[in-house]
């Protein structure tokens, strides 16, 4: 695999791993608040997260990947809490998928990185690109996630103490 390559697979496991690490100090319960102004919490984020990176490797190769189709009825784009079922991954399960997701991205599509698709909407058109635009997109749900977390603890500290 070429160097660039490997740079490539070390930052989607690093943005993985600062998301996975302020999920440490949140429980199963938090995770499933919506704080008012927010539209999901943070386990549908994380779901979102998982089915992103997937869903744009499909739309780029047009191969069907690992993920169950169900995630995109609960994490697709305009899905809420809402629309879980006893079915959808738990907090504990999604953050299990997640750590394991970049390794089996890798192990898949690591060698394929710069085949030529058609391009996506976007003008996508390699799995590289589509990894450098999950990347980014991982950023924007890690401060959903962060901010999420802080409006949590406000309410908290604003409770009066009895």
């Amino acid at each position: 695999m070429k160097q660039r390559h490997e740079i490539l697979f070390k930052q989607l496991e690093s943005y993985r791993r600062l998301v996975l690490g302020v999920l440490e100090d949140v429980s199963e319960e938090k995770a499933e608040i919506i704080p008012k102004g927010f539209n999901n919490n943070i386990r549908w984020n994380l779901g979102h997260l998982y089915l992103d990176q997937y869903l744009w490797i499909q739309a780029v190769t047009k191969e069907e990947t690992v993920v169950p189709k169900e995630f995109n009825q609960w994490f697709g784009f305009g899905t809420s809490p809402q629309d879980f079922t006893s079915e959808t991954p738990s907090f504990v399960e999604l953050k299990d998928l997640l750590e394991k997701q970049p390794h089996e991205i890798k192990n898949e599509y690591g060698h394929r990185l710069e085949e030529e698709f058609p391009p996506t909407e976007m003008g996508m058109h390699t799995i590289k690109q589509v990894l450098i635009r999950t990347i980014f997109h991982e950023g924007m749900h890690l401060q959903t996630i962060l901010d999420i977390k802080k409006v949590m603890a406000e309410n908290m500290e604003a409770k009066p103490i009895k």
